[in-house]
């Protein structure tokens, strides 16, 4: 149940004025609480007017006034504050941005997000944390061959799991009349063109410099045929608008660049339209209605910048200011939407959450959290130079953030059935957490048969020591491995160099599939693990695995990392 947006706002403005030792950000505020609570957004509007009255109640108290009534009414925002913070890099300052931002994040619904959204997104997010401000959602939808209905969902979805500060949603598919309004205006500037050329006919043009027939019409013979286009009185591939640039530019792309065309197919599923605008039209559009005041993107868009700032300067408008940051590679997964796609509709994948691939909600399934994925992108910033991702950095930023509370559990891949001669029965009691003795124990019982990895027995090991309990001879000389109880002596283990094996008694055992990038691995795991569905745990000796669902057949599990 969402709080009251007063009490919402009072608490994050005191955190705010806590955090910083200083008077808390108005825009800062109403963004937290938003981010926080998406089912407040529609009352923006009221919590903008709140937010003036409660920052003046923050103001009024003195600084330790304001810890402790954070402390009162929501203590785990102080433990928050206090517990030790993982470095990341210092993101640049951004010039113009003293009074707060506002941002944006522009993905097509095409799919859920992966890894690249998540730069452009998380870099946003930081600096309206930064600087205060407004976080806008844009959902580029005004490609219908490029809509994926679910994909609607699907990023919302993959939003909340970053935590993103949102704090303002718009979908291009609802602006078709403000789109074609501007367009009319800026046709009126002479700024634009109705162009009925075949494209063919338009290219060669292009490449040699020549104005097409269509760019010498008066203006009131454009806006004419502007009308005609909107009233469906032209096929696709009949007509289209293009803005109007240098024919001596020297890149051919940016003469004439086209800003609306017609499509008859596919329908669009939120829509009914026939004249559909392009991405450098849309863009320029809303970053101005909208009141983009920072623009940060890859330098694969630099192109594109450069084509919408014509129509900025068409219309007067002031531009946001541009960062372009350089390309990140990511090796390993798969990242393109229609392979994705197609791989789902085939069955080599599962869905758009298999771990094979780079989306979010792979990684997610697998056990890496969002926080740790906004730290890599902050570390990796907003630099020109191209890059290569690093899933080590990835892995040992998830890691900082998971082993401190994650269980640890016994797994058992391939098990192999042996006894142990000379060995008493007894119970071995292994910490839940090796950190942190107040977490408690997990108890197994030996009973002279335990399951071990066979691959511990590919080579002729001469002793074992089986973790928290024993150490055992291997006997090779039958040609397959006779066990035999060997003491507790760790030092004995360490002189031979034992290797420390992880086990189950047979009596309690669950068998699980644990699904690696490499392919499933069948095995055997701690019964324990029944009642931590849906956590991280540390299997030992294996690596982190997120225990994804358990059934009567028993459990599922998807490997995370070393």
């Amino acid at each position: 149940m969402d709080p009251d947006p007063k009490d919402a706002l009072f608490i994050f403005a005191l955190q705010n004025a806590v955090k910083h030792d200083s008077l808390p950000k108005s825009g800062t505020v109403i963004g937290m609480v938003l981010g926080k609570y998406p089912a407040l957004r529609p009352r923006a509007q009221e919590i903008a007017f709140l937010a003036k009255e409660v920052l003046l109640e923050v103001e009024r108290l003195s600084p330790p006034e304001r810890r402790k009534k954070l402390a009162d009414l929501a203590p785990e925002l102080i433990e928050e504050m206090n517990a030790p913070k993982v470095h990341t890099h210092e993101l640049p300052t951004l010039e113009r941005a003293e009074h707060g931002v506002v941002m944006r994040f522009a993905p097509n619904p095409s799919g859920p997000l992966h890894l690249g959204h998540a730069r452009a997104a998380v870099l946003n997010d930081a600096y309206v944390e930064r600087y205060g401000g407004r976080y806008i959602l844009r959902i580029e939808d005004t490609d219908p061959k490029r809509v994926d209905p679910d994909a609607y969902r699907m990023v919302q979805e993959d939003i909340q799991w970053m935590g993103l500060r949102i704090t303002d949603i718009f979908y291009q598919s609802d602006r078709f009349d403000q789109y074609y309004k501007i367009a009319a205006q800026l046709i009126g500037l002479g700024g634009a063109y109705v162009c009925t050329c075949e494209n063919e006919q338009f290219r060669l043009l292009k490449q040699a410099k020549t104005p097409c027939p269509c760019r010498g019409r008066t203006i009131e013979e454009n806006q004419d045929l502007w009308q005609k286009m909107l009233g469906g009185e032209f096929y696709e591939g009949e007509a289209s608008v293009r803005v109007r640039t240098s024919l001596d530019h020297p890149d051919p792309a940016m003469r004439d660049f086209p800003a609306f065309r017609i499509l008859n197919e596919p329908t669009h599923p939120r829509i009914e339209a026939q004249v559909y605008p392009l991405m450098n039209f849309t863009v320029a559009v809303d970053d101005h209605l909208m009141g983009v005041t920072h623009v940060i993107r890859g330098k694969d868009h630099i192109a594109n910048t450069r084509r919408q700032r014509y129509i900025y300067e068409y219309f007067g408008w002031n531009e946001p200011v541009y960062r372009h940051y350089g390309r990140m590679g990511i090796e390993g997964v798969v990242l393109s939407t229609s392979q994705m796609r197609e791989g789902i509709r085939s069955g080599t994948y599962s869905g758009w959450d298999d771990i094979r691939l780079g989306t979010l909600r792979a990684l997610a399934r697998r056990g890496i959290k969002p926080e740790a994925v906004r730290q890599v992108v902050l570390d990796i910033g907003i630099g020109e130079t191209d890059i290569s991702f690093s899933w080590d950095n990835l892995f040992a930023k998830n890691r900082d953030i998971i082993d401190p509370v994650a269980d640890r559990f016994f797994f058992v891949p391939d098990p192999l059935s042996l006894t142990i001669a000379g060995a008493s029965a007894r119970e071995a009691h292994a910490l839940l957490h090796p950190g942190d003795e107040k977490k408690g124990y997990r108890t197994l019982k030996f009973e002279y048969e335990v399951l071990l990895p066979r691959q511990e027995f590919q080579k002729e090991v001469k002793m074992i020591r089986l973790k928290d309990l024993f150490n055992v001879h291997v006997d090779w000389s039958s040609g397959t491995p006779v066990l035999t109880y060997a003491g507790e002596s760790l030092s004995d283990a360490r002189a031979l160099k034992a290797p420390i094996v992880q086990w189950l008694p047979t009596g309690d055992a669950t068998p699980c599939t644990l699904h690696t990038p490499d392919g499933d691995v069948q095995g055997l795991c701690e019964s324990a693990v029944s009642s931590m569905a849906d956590q991280v745990i540390q299997f030992e000796r294996v690596g982190f695995a997120r225990i994804d669902c358990v059934t009567p057949d028993g459990i599922t599990a998807y490997f995370c990392h070393k």
